[in-house]
């Protein structure tokens, strides 16, 4: 096989790719930039609901085309439209510093609100008024790892196709159903109507969530509402849940960042909707007992 010829950074195709950093241009063309190895082998393997492949179109460079041979056949496989292009051209459609050598043009791929509610979700993160993109990405990565049903992005929330929430997720946001634009007021009352019991996460709560733990309280279906990273959830929005619930501070931490709180919060959920043996592998167990695994 000869050396593949490279496109041109004044190609359509390039030019039209460089303008999916842009919100407007995303929304209007229902497509997104994914980068990386890792973002990519997951959009090659993902497939929208109606069954058409998340990758249409994948930017390589010709030694990045070498290094991850069996993803660019699994993307042409697929159906994607492969562009060999040099590290100029990629410098120009990544939205990275040092880019990896490849760019994936993903279509949009998030979830009807309805659907979710029709799964019936056991443990769901809702994103309110969340602003840091970076922030966002993180949050569903952390609902990936703790086994979450879904995540939602109410309408006051940052853009979920943002390249840097798309590249927080590391690739996560390829793994779980996501419904975005979602007024808060819905998002609560659809949950709610669903047999969902709603938290709001607040630093500020009038419940600590190792009561709600000891209670035995958090074992059902459960959604967290994260709020803005600066000034938290509004007094409207904590009013719609069902508790408000504070994460415990045992040191001398003033508070703790919106994405650390999140993962505490959901991997709380999560412990309690397992039986005892469900996090031995967190631990380091695998022989099902309880005792110390060792020193820390």
């Amino acid at each position: 096989m000869g050396t593949p010829e490279l496109i041109s950074p004044r190609s359509p195709r390039v030019v039209a790719a460089r303008r999916l950093a842009k919100r407007n241009f995303r929304s209007k063309e229902r497509l997104f930039l994914a980068e990386g190895p890792q973002a990519v082998r997951e959009a090659v393997a993902h497939r929208g609901g109606d069954g058409l492949p998340t990758l249409v179109e994948l930017f390589t460079t010709v030694e990045a085309a070498e290094r991850y041979a069996d993803i660019i056949d699994a993307a042409r496989a697929a159906g994607a439209r492969i562009h060999h292009a040099p590290d100029t051209v990629l410098a120009e459609v990544s939205q990275t510093v040092t880019p990896q050598g490849l760019v994936g043009v993903c279509r949009f791929l998030d979830s009807p609100f309805e659907d979710i509610l029709t799964a019936r979700p056991r443990l769901v993160a809702v994103l309110a008024h969340v602003r840091d993109p970076g922030n966002a990405g993180t949050v569903l990565r952390c609902a990936d790892a703790a086994g979450a049903d879904a995540v939602v992005l109410t309408d006051a929330s940052v853009d979920l196709y943002n390249p840097k929430s798309v590249r927080a997720s590391v690739g996560s946001l390829f793994h779980l159903p996501v419904a975005v634009g979602v007024p808060v007021e819905r998002a609560v009352s659809g949950l709610g109507a669903a047999g969902v019991r709603v938290l709001a996460a607040d630093g500020a709560g009038e419940d600590d969530l190792d009561d709600e733990l000891d209670a035995g309280t958090m074992s059902g279906p459960t959604a967290w509402i994260f709020g803005n990273e600066a000034w938290g959830l509004p007094e409207e929005t904590r009013a719609l849940a069902d508790a408000v619930v504070r994460v415990p501070i045992h040191g001398r931490a003033e508070s703790l960042n919106l994405a650390t709180a999140a993962a505490v919060c959901l991997y709380a959920s999560a412990r309690a909707q397992r039986n005892p043996g469900g996090c031995s592998a967190a631990t380091g167990r695998r022989d099902g007992s309880d005792g110390p695994s060792g020193p820390a």
